[in-house]
């Protein structure tokens, strides 16, 4: 029986010690992580999603959020991202380790999103900036919360109807050519509520030792 060429077994220990590399290697040193636990507080960190967040989640999937947003904070040696206020710790790997698939995105056509919900506006911005009724209307039309945006209106998750007795709570507070007719209100559907609930939830600053001293507060910020 013919043996294999040694350049044939030179490929194949290429491909093996690659997959070595690639797959094995991280596989075994990530797929152990484990949430941490303040022993003083029995604050844990992170902590498996369900319920509205996991929904949402699911939409943020569906409607291609993905494609123009990133959930990862870059290390300063890495890009600006902290000068930006978009976290106040570089990402980890603890930070996803019960998120499937993991959303870190591959462009930036819009700000990164993993701090989203722990964000707050800064001097000179809109007080009511990163609230659940700035993120709706943001959805509805990102050029009414931030002028010259390029994100595209998400109105399919929003419906119109009458109002009968009291307006709806989470009811958009549109004025001019953007508000409805009198008598009817723009509510959200359940896919932009569970949407806005995942964002508002986004939230990785909890410090850890691996990602190394939070910056407090962020040095700048905002998202368009």
């Amino acid at each position: 029986m013919k043996q294999p060429s040694p350049i044939f077994n030179g490929i194949l220990a290429v491909f093996a010690l690659s997959f070595g590399v690639l797959a094995v290697a991280p596989a075994l040193q990530l797929g152990s992580l484990q949430p941490t636990v303040n022993e003083d507080t029995g604050d844990i960190y992170p902590i498996d999603v369900a319920g509205v967040q996991a929904q949402g989640r699911a939409v943020y999937v569906a409607q291609g959020c993905i494609a123009c947003h990133t959930e990862q904070v870059r290390d300063e040696s890495a890009g600006a991202d902290l000068d930006r206020g978009w976290g106040v710790r570089r990402t980890v790997a603890r930070d996803y380790i019960y998120e499937t698939p993991v959303l870190l995105g591959t462009m930036r056509n819009g700000p990164d999103l993993a701090n989203i919900g722990s964000r707050q506006p800064q001097p000179g911005e809109d007080p009511n900036k990163y609230s659940v009724a700035w993120h709706y209307k943001h959805l509805y039309d990102a050029r009414l919360t931030s002028p010259g945006s390029i994100m595209p209106s998400y109105k399919f998750l929003f419906e119109t109807k009458k109002i009968v007795g009291q307006e709806d709570a989470n009811a958009l507070k549109l004025t001019g050519a953007d508000a409805p007719q009198p008598g009817y209100e723009i509510v959200p559907t359940a896919q932009a509520r569970d949407l806005v609930g995942y964002l508002t939830t986004l939230d990785h600053s909890h410090p850890l030792a691996e990602a190394g001293p939070n910056i407090t507060p962020p040095k700048t910020g905002g998202a368009k």
